[in-house]
């Protein structure tokens, strides 16, 4: 079992398929007061909780064995809001981040979720939105890493990758006070089962945080490093302030009214990917009160023509 952790365990597999790991800790200081009463993950995105994004990003990738991380008072809000996930087609565990001590931290509370296979990391504050290909990039992946690159206006803000004209990346800096290039790195990233091994060997920074993009640079280190571009036309939002939170929150509703498709509906994905059966969803639609988003699923869904 993952230290702190609750939920089912997972069966067996016969692959060593990409598992999946949500960090939603944080102290949430940037979106104070808010994050009193509930943390930044679970505040709303127009209209679904935050962390349905980065379950939506995973589920669209084929992910659906998942450990979610979070601090001890926010853990129980997660498991009423998402359960064990199997109204998805998934496998949702939990696990305690009592401080936080780094992004790159959550591979050692996860270590034996991780138990050797690959597994794929997503923050709770990152929203993608287009056709990423993440499904063929996570089928494919089997050894070393895999960041993305994301072509920025400020760049100094991220973690930044410079690549040669092969593609081959040259160096990876956090915050750079003068970038070398305008590729951020994005909170999604993908790792073989050498993950717990090469960050028990990380040393704190100097704000006491073991950071991804020192576990980055000893993939790099070792030559298994790779970068892939992000397709222009792909939204990147990362919703950890209140500006960002209203711009997030905004883009959703221009693309949901505009195309009249939601945006992260984790039924519909579930159906698509064919996590679940119709009548498995037509029974969850059962279960949920009258809104919108019950309409948008008995309408779009499974509704004659609906999206199948």
């Amino acid at each position: 079992m993952v230290p702190g952790a609750r939920g089912l365990v997972a069966p067996p597999q016969a692959e060593r398929l990409v598992k999946g790991i949500v960090l939603a800790g944080g102290a949430g200081s940037r979106l104070d007061p808010i994050t009193r009463v509930a943390s930044k993950q679970l505040q709303p995105v127009y209209d679904k909780p935050m962390v349905y994004y980065p379950l939506a990003t995973l589920l669209d990738a084929g992910i659906n064995d998942i450990l979610l991380i979070s601090t001890p008072q926010d853990l129980p809000r997660f498991e009423s809001l998402l359960g064990d996930g199997r109204q998805w087609g998934m496998t949702i565990r939990y696990a305690e981040q009592p401080a936080p001590k780094g992004i790159a931290q959550a591979f050692l509370i996860g270590a034996d979720f991780i138990a050797g296979d690959p597994v794929a990391l997503i923050l709770g504050d990152n929203i993608f939105y287009g056709a990423a290909g993440f499904d063929a990039v996570v089928a494919s992946f089997r050894t070393g890493a895999l960041v993305f690159g994301y072509p920025v206006r400020d760049p100094e803000r991220y973690g930044v990758v410079e690549l040669d004209d092969d593609g081959r990346v040259v160096s990876l800096v956090e915050k750079p006070e003068h970038p070398r290039s305008n590729l951020a790195v994005p909170g999604f990233y993908l790792y073989d089962g050498k993950v717990v091994e090469l960050t028990e060997g990380l040393r704190p920074s100097a704000r006491g945080e073991l950071e991804i993009t020192d576990l980055n640079k000893a993939y790099l280190d070792r030559g298994e490093l790779r970068v892939k571009r992000l397709p222009r036309g792909l939204a990147w939002l990362d919703s950890g302030t209140h500006d960002s939170l209203l711009e997030a929150a905004n883009f959703v509703a221009t693309i949901e009214h505009r195309q009249g498709l939601k945006v992260a509906c984790l039924e519909e994905i579930a159906y698509r990917k064919a996590f679940i059966t119709e009548a498995e969803l037509a029974a969850l639609v059962r279960t949920m009160p009258n809104s919108s988003y019950r309409a948008y699923l008995e309408t779009m869904v499974l509704g004659e023509g609906g999206l199948r």
